[in-house]
């Protein structure tokens, strides 16, 4: 293994600052070398590169240096990250900054679970401790996730000053530059990076972070387009799926980070894309590998060095905003019933509390539950929790793993079911109350032989007495205020007999009762009276507390 020494790094910069006078890309030069490392010279001469670059042992050395992950200086994460890396997290932040110090952007693709959100959180502290840079970081993700981004900030980076531009009020013009100089991160969606992107390249990012990079996997559309004109330091793409289906996925992405380097769309057609996907061409497949993997930085679970790190189960919770149909749903909702309530006798009151709670949640899941509508439309845009779900399904299904679903209302389930069949193009099992005991019992053994892989379960149907360790994540559509009860739905997977890592996902619609209940249980306020009395304890509070348990936050308007 190779070390890494200052003065070789110093070589390999002047070499670089050479080849720029001189007007030699440095992607070629790299691109020339990583192939003839890989013993592809004849076929490096056949893609005739356009300069022959007599490229320095220093230079090699360097570039080998790329391919050991374990052999890179150490970048010290400072204090102000409140967290604890594992090994292999580590190591990606040092992979993350070696290849900022070079100006190459970088492919976080770990597989899901792997903390991908807490590399990057722990790269930026590090940037900004030690580099002071004068702007701000970009981070474009997708809608659903922008609350997941806020909570992990706060979590792990509470000194990271996050600007969120998002919602209809957002800061335009002059008002948005303002906002953006006083931060170091800031954060939006997909979506607005093409709307607002007028704003967005007035900046030169001192990085550009893209979460669920496949989201521009088509190079050509309007988002893709506007994202490649932002300026920026360094450019980093987080996906746990860089190449879901075709390998020109993986082009639009590295043109992103490092324009050029795969050459135009035409020419990684004509040389990698065609051979490969047409011919199975495995020396094409070889040369390919070797040019992407200095730059595309992939772990799995299964990895023996990660998996010796990984605990046998992880629990993540999933921050969803409401959308803008859900936000004025729950608000008429819960207005109607604190002025109803007001005048209704004790009994009553209790009444119309329960109904009302059982309202907002159906709310939080999606708006035609709540509307009872026989035949919804426009099915994942009116709920973020529901394009999260899918989002989870597409990489549990890309790695070829299973999920166990649970929701407490089967009409959300039926609709969940009948989405993800057609989605997926896959039989998906739905265990309710009303499912027979023979059925029920095929059912378990056709998830249990792989047969089926997303098995939908409501919570008191399928909560207790099965045994689903084909599982190897557990998604709790919706929260149940019981611990309990929630842990008990877990563990038919994370059982005896279940030999691989469970990862369990609690979706969280942000700034409604599901966030406060969810902090209440964390800081074990009012644990007994929700274990005891399930949702009982609500009922008995006052008007003046119940609004403040039911009120929208500023936030979750905002966002809708």
């Amino acid at each position: 293994m190779l070390i890494l020494d200052p003065a070789l790094v110093r070589r390999a910069q002047a070499l670089m600052e050479k080849a720029k006078k001189e007007g030699v890309p440095i992607h070629d030069i790299v691109a020339q070398t990583l192939l003839s490392e890989a013993e592809e010279r004849e076929e490096a001469a056949d893609e005739s590169i356009p300069i022959h670059i007599d490229v320095h042992d220093q230079f090699r050395a360097f570039i080998r240096q790329l391919q050991q992950l374990d052999g890179l200086p150490k970048a010290n994460v400072p204090p102000s990250f409140h967290g604890t890396l594992r090994p292999y997290q580590q190591r990606g932040v040092d992979w993350l900054v070696f290849l900022r110090r070079f100006g190459f952007g970088a492919c976080l693709a770990d597989d899901m679970g792997l903390g991908k959100t807490v590399q990057l959180l722990a790269y930026l502290t590090y940037v900004k401790e030690m580099e002071r840079p004068d702007t701000p970081a970009l981070l474009i993700c997708p809608t659903s996730v922008i609350g997941n981004w806020q909570k992990e900030c706060a979590r792990f980076t509470p000194d990271l000053r996050v600007y969120v531009h998002h919602g209809p009020n957002r800061a335009k013009n002059d008002a948005f530059l303002q906002a953006a100089g006083e931060a170091d991160l800031v954060i939006t969606s997909y979506n607005l990076a093409h709307l607002d992107q007028d704003d967005l390249k007035q900046i030169h990012w001192h990085a550009i972070c893209l979460d669920e990079a496949q989201n521009i996997k088509n190079a050509q559309t309007k988002q893709a387009r506007a994202i490649r004109r932002l300026s920026g330091k360094h450019k980093i793409a987080l996906s746990g799926t860089p190449v879901e289906n075709r390998l020109g996925e993986l082009w639009s992405i590295f043109h992103f980070l490092n324009p050029g380097y795969l050459g135009s769309r035409a020419e990684f057609e004509r040389r990698f894309a065609g051979p490969i996907e047409k011919e199975g061409d495995a020396r094409k497949k070889a040369a390919l590998q070797a040019l992407i993997r200095p730059f595309l930085l992939r772990r799995t679970k299964t990895d023996e060095a990660v998996a010796l790190n990984l605990p046998d189960k992880l629990e993540q919770k999933e921050y969803c905003p409401l959308t803008a149909e859900q936000a004025a749903l729950y608000e008429q909702l819960v207005n109607d019933t604190l002025e109803r309530a007001k005048e209704a006798s004790p009994f009553a009151r209790r009444g119309l509390i329960l109904q009302m709670l059982n309202g907002v949640k159906q709310i939080c899941d999606h708006p035609a539950l709540y509307l009872k509508e026989r035949r919804p439309r426009q099915l994942v845009e009116r709920s973020h929790k529901l394009e999260k779900l899918i989002e989870l399904i597409e990489q549990i299904r890309a790695n070829d793993e299973s999920c166990l679903i649970f929701t407490q209302y089967v009409r959300m389930g039926e609709m969940i079911q009948q989405l993800l069949s057609d989605l997926f193009d896959e039989r998906v099992l739905f265990l309710h109350g009303g499912v027979p005991k023979q059925t029920r019992d095929r059912m378990v053994e056709e998830f249990q032989a792989r047969k089926a892989p997303i098995f939908l379960l409501s919570l008191k149907a399928g909560g207790t007495g099965l045994n689903l360790t084909a599982a190897n994540h557990v998604i709790h559509f919706d929260r149940w205020w019981n611990p309990a009860v929630e842990n008990q739905a877990t563990d038919r997977a994370y059982r005896i007999g279940q030999t691989k890592f469970v990862h369990v996902h609690k979706l969280i619609t942000v700034g409604t009762i599901e966030e406060k209940i969810d902090e209440m249980l964390e800081q074990k306020q009012a644990l007994a009276d929700i274990i005891t009395e399930g949702e009982a304890w609500i009922t008995e509070l006052s008007d003046d507390e119940l609004r403040d348990l039911l009120a929208l936050s500023a936030a979750a308007k905002g966002g809708a």
